[in-house]
């Protein structure tokens, strides 16, 4: 695939009724939704468009006026079947490109985002994510090509590929081409938000921080770690990959 000139999309998934932490993305953290701060920030990543990509409940309504309110895209689709939902996304926008991130990290750094993107359009990769054991939980960034979300859309058999789009691409490195970034030291922290303790962390980083509609980046945070580690023990003792986990158990029902 040649990438030049190739349309980057960034579709961010978002829905209202997390079984952990329900209306997590209708948050509000400095006067604004926590879906708001995702956008925000996504704005500041390389990209032609920008979509914020829902189911079509209208329990979900929200999250379209607030992409609305925020001039991006909306795209409503299946509720449990995501990786259906993106790939009608990036096909209704013509997507050559697709940056993957999702609506529970409002700490989600620009720059580290686009170096996951540079890998992807420099190298010959099908798909390039940021490396899960060296970054923390919450700066997740997936980039990979149409066609190759194609070939997972059209192959998934299993729920967990499913509901979880890259799966199915990451679990067969013989067939697509697969690059990581990773972060120059390993930091096991958990910056998501899943539970109610992830927002009080992700809360307190804002009042440290956060100033008229800025986006400060990993690195402020981690000075402010760095100075008051003991706000890592706020939301530490979850796994980090219960999610998946959950989805996993749900391909033998």
């Amino acid at each position: 695939m040649n990438k030049k000139n190739k349309k980057i999309t960034i579709i961010i998934q978002a829905r209202s009724d997390s079984k952990r932490f329900p209306r997590k993305v209708l948050s509000i953290i400095k006067g604004r939704p926590l879906l708001w701060h995702v956008i925000n920030r996504a704005k500041r990543m390389k990209h032609d468009e920008l979509v914020v990509a829902t189911t079509t409940r209208t329990i979900d309504n929200e999250i379209a006026q607030i992409a609305r309110n925020s001039n991006v895209k909306c795209f409503r689709g299946k509720t449990n079947y995501v990786l259906d939902r993106f790939f009608n996304a990036a096909k209704r926008y013509d997507s050559d490109i697709i940056v993957r991130i999702t609506a529970d990290c409002p700490l989600i750094d620009p720059i580290e985002s686009n170096k996951v993107i540079d890998k992807f359009l420099i190298g010959k990769y099908d798909y390039v994510t940021s490396d899960d054991k060296t970054y923390p939980k919450g700066i997740d960034t997936e980039c990979f090509s149409f066609n190759v979300l194609k070939k997972a859309w059209k192959n998934t058999k299993l729920k967990s590929e499913r509901e979880h789009v890259t799966p199915y691409i990451w679990k067969n490195p013989k067939k697509f081409k697969i690059g990581k970034v990773y972060n120059k030291i390993s930091m096991p922290q958990r910056w998501v938000v899943d539970y109610e303790d992830d927002l009080i962390f992700v809360k307190k980083i804002y009042n440290r921080l956060y100033k008229n509609d800025s986006v400060f980046l990993m690195s402020d945070v981690l000075k402010v770690i760095r100075k008051e580690p003991d706000l890592l023990k706020i939301n530490q003792h979850h796994d980090p990959n219960e999610g998946y986990n959950l989805s996993l158990k749900n391909d033998f029902t």
